[in-house]
Parts: structure tokens; C-alpha cells; sequence
């Protein structure tokens, strides 16, 4: 893997930058993406209780939400080109959070909490990180892939977090409440933190050293391809078709993984103390895999950080009853789950541009979401049918190098206009002294 020319320089962008960041990472780590995934193994036992459903019709919810979102992401990412990332984010934020904790309302009828998931995807496809990255990408140029990495690290934060936070909730208090607890975390955090931090380029800027970055943005044509151009690119319909099998290795056993461990004969505690590695690990991901991008080829990058993951599989696949090595099978995925989103995002736009990003994020994201929600739900089946997740663990292992193997095709970065850059540096360098080219 080669090295590239925006690993060099100083850290003069996040001085200007950090707010996004901020915003990014509690808005994504706060949105559609974590909390549903990595609550729904806490509530599904008292749901079950409660009305009876079986645990296969509990994570029905999932896929309905994965085409929900195939249907919302690229509706988004065209609106958030036309009207701007910062009105759809915010607006979807509330509506997510009012969305999730109409939850607390279920009454045993299976139709509406399986409604109930098709809304709360529609109206929080505006949390996803098609928006939020947007902003980024357009804030950060020498280290795009770490500001990236930074604003994703949000999902595996959370996604660490909300396990213990609902399972409090829920045993001190229901799961009705503990629904409402989980739906007050956007509300209470992320938008009041995104209403007064998160503004793209050309949006309303709050100091003079914006106000010239932002004038620099609007007086260069934004380069790239237009959404139509894009879906005529087989660099597209590479990404699309690998991220599928990817999605689907690495989202389906992290819902299942407590069960993995449990058919493998691990206990009760044990089982607690491996699960939560996953969340850790995606941190590690999102921090770890943003400077490799920044450094190195991504599609290099990305065959080897998500092939290793295989052998993950390929590990829990044996049956084995060592904690160690569960725990590093664990953490490989997590961190394979932290790493995906910060891939597409890079990729769209050093190979398609930022003109159209919103709506060939989102398209992508469909593909994506496509694999890691169907996923959960195909690996808890195949156990109930077979008790075992042997023989799709392995599938799963060869998808993923599979798919990884196919991000090699892409070819080199495109330069899609280094007239904005050169402007965008420049006023950087004109706000920020200290800024180092």
C-alpha cells in the first residue's frame, strides 16, 4: 500500500473543525445506527415475556428498519444536497428520538411494533452518518480519514454504553421506561449539542476565521460527479456489491453474539464480560482505521482490516470454549464494524467528489444496510433451524474476503479539483496562523 500526500501537515484543521466533530459523533453515535442494534438483545427477552413473541419476531423489527432505510438513505442524502445537512440532522434527530419511544407504547399487537420500526427508520435516516459526514468532509482535507474516524467513534462509545444503560433501566425500572430512557438520549443530548455546533461549510458561520473559509467554499465550483454520473460508474456498483457481504459478516453475529458464545458453552458471566468487548473495539476501529486512510491506500486498508475478521469467524465457528481467543475473535469483528462506515465515507468522496456525496452516500448506505440487516435476523434462524452457527459463520468468513478482495478494483484516488483545495487551504492557513500546510 502506498503512502499518500495528506498525511502530511499539522492538525490546524480541527481548530476550526472540532465542532462538527463533536456534533457528528454524538449524532451518529445518538442516531438509527447503534442504539435499535445494540438495545434490542436487552429488550427482547422482556418483550417476549411481556406478550409472548418469539425472539425470531422480535428482530423482524430489523430488517423492516434495514428497508425502511434502503428506501429513506438516498431520499436523504438528496435532500441533505438541496436543503443542507444541518436542517435534515436536526430534524431527524427529534424525530428519531420521538420515534424510539413510541416503543414504550407497544401493546402486544406484532403489526404495530413492526410500524412502529418501518417510522422511527424513515423519519431517523437523517441520523445516519450520510449527513453528518457530509460536514466533515467538507471541513477536513489533510486528515479526512481521521476527522471521519472521529466522528463514527460515537457508535461503538454508545454502542458500549447503552447495553449497561438499559439494562439498568430496565431492572430498576421496566422496559417501558427504559424505552424512554434510550429515546431521551438524542433529544437531550445530541440536538441541543447539534443545534448550536453543527454547521457545514456555507452555512451560518460564528467567527471571522469561518466567515473565510466559508467564503473560499462558495466562490469554488464544488467538484465531483452528479448523482446520475455516479450510478453509470462501475467504481459505484464495485462499492455497492462489496459492501453487502461485508455488511452482512460483520452485523450479523455482533446481536447474536451472547447466544454465539452461549451455544460454544461459555457462562453466564463470561458471556457479559466478552460481549461488551464489541463496543471497545469499534472505538478502536473508528480511531485506528481514520489514520490508516489518511496515511494508505484505502481499499488496501480496508482488505486488511476487514478480512482479519474471517478469521474471526472461522474461530467461533470451532466451538472453542477459550476466553482469549473469543475475546480476540470479538474484538477483530468490533473492530471490522468500526472501521466499514469510515471506508464508504472516504471512498465516495476521494473517488466520486463532493458534489453529489448526500445522494451517492446514501444510495451506498442502502447496499449496506441491506447486509447488516438481514444479517442478525438469517444467523438467529439458521441457529433455530440447525442449533448451531457453524456453517454460517464460515459463509460468513468467505464473504468477507470476498468483499474485501473486490475493494481492490477501485484504482487510484480521482483529484476532483485541487483549485477548492488549494482555496479552502488558504484560508485556513489565513485564519489559523499556526496552520501547517
Amino acid at each position: 500500500m502506498q503512502a499518500h500526500g495528506a498525511a502530511k501537515g499539522g492538525y490546524g484543521e480541527f481548530k476550526l473543525g472540532w465542532p462538527v466533530v463533536l456534533s457528528a459523533m454524538l449524532g451518529i453515535g445518538l442516531g438509527l445506527s447503534p442504539l435499535p442494534f445494540y438495545t434490542i438483545g436487552i429488550l427482547a427477552p422482556e418483550l417476549a415475556r411481556e406478550f409472548g413473541w418469539g425472539f425470531a419476531e422480535i428482530l423482524g423489527g430489523l430488517p423492516i428498519m434495514t428497508f425502511a432505510v434502503l428506501l429513506a438513505s438516498p431520499l436523504v442524502g438528496l435532500l441533505a444536497d438541496r436543503i443542507g445537512v444541518r436542517t435534515v440532522a436536526l430534524w431527524s434527530l427529534l424525530l428519531f428520538g420521538l420515534a424510539f419511544a413510541g416503543f414504550a407504547a407497544s401493546n402486544g399487537n406484532i403489526t404495530l411494533f413492526y410500524v412502529t420500526w418501518g417510522i422511527m427508520a424513515l423519519v431517523g435516516a437523517g441520523t445516519l452518518p450520510v449527513t453528518w459526514t457530509r460536514a466533515v468532509n467538507n471541513r477536513f482535507e489533510v486528515h479526512k480519514g481521521l476527522a471521519l474516524g472521529l466522528s463514527l467513534v460515537g457508535t461503538g462509545l454508545f454502542g458500549f454504553a447503552c447495553k449497561p444503560y438499559t439494562a439498568w433501566l430496565v431492572e430498576e425500572f421496566g422496559w417501558r421506561v427504559a424505552y424512554l430512557g434510550v429515546a431521551a438520549l438524542p433529544l437531550l443530548i445530541a440536538l441541543p449539542i447539534a443545534f448550536i455546533f453543527f454547521h457545514d461549510v456555507g452555512g451560518r458561520t460564528v467567527t471571522a476565521a469561518e466567515r473565510r473559509v466559508a467564503d473560499a467554499e462558495r466562490k469554488a465550483v464544488t467538484p465531483g460527479k452528479s448523482f446520475g454520473e455516479a450510478l453509470r460508474d462501475w467504481r459505484f456498483w464495485i462499492l455497492a456489491v462489496a459492501f453487502v457481504p461485508i455488511s452482512f459478516a460483520v452485523g450479523g453475529p455482533i446481536p447474536n453474539i451472547e447466544n454465539i458464545l452461549r451455544s460454544n458453552g461459555f457462562e453466564a458471566g463470561d458471556i457479559v464480560t466478552l460481549a461488551s468487548l464489541i463496543g471497545l473495539s469499534v472505538i478502536g476501529g473508528r480511531l485506528l482505521g481514520g489514520w490508516l486512510i489518511d496515511r494508505f491506500w484505502a481499499p488496501g486498508v480496508a482488505f486488511v482490516l476487514l478480512s482479519a475478521p474471517a478469521v474471526a469467524c472461522w474461530l467461533l465457528a470451532q466451538g472453542t470454549t477459550d476466553p482469549v481467543i473469543a475475546g480476540l475473535s470479538i474484538v477483530l469483528i468490533g473492530f471490522a464494524a468500526g472501521v466499514e462506515y469510515d471506508l464508504m465515507a472516504f471512498m465516495v468522496a476521494r473517488y466520486f467528489g463532493l458534489k453529489s456525496y448526500g445522494g451517492i452516500y446514501g444510495a451506498l448506505y442502502g447496499f449496506f444496510a441491506l447486509g447488516a440487516g438481514i444479517g442478525p435476523v438469517i444467523f438467529g434462524q439458521y441457529f433455530d433451524r440447525t442449533g448451531s452457527y457453524e456453517t454460517i459463520l464460515l459463509y460468513s468468513a468467505v464473504g468477507l474476503v470476498a468483499g474485501a478482495a473486490l475493494l481492490l478494483l477501485m484504482g487510484k484516488y480521482r483529484n476532483f479539483g485541487g483549485d477548492r483545495t488549494e482555496a479552502v487551504a488558504a484560508a485556513e492557513r489565513t485564519a489559523d496562523p499556526d496552520f501547517a500546510a
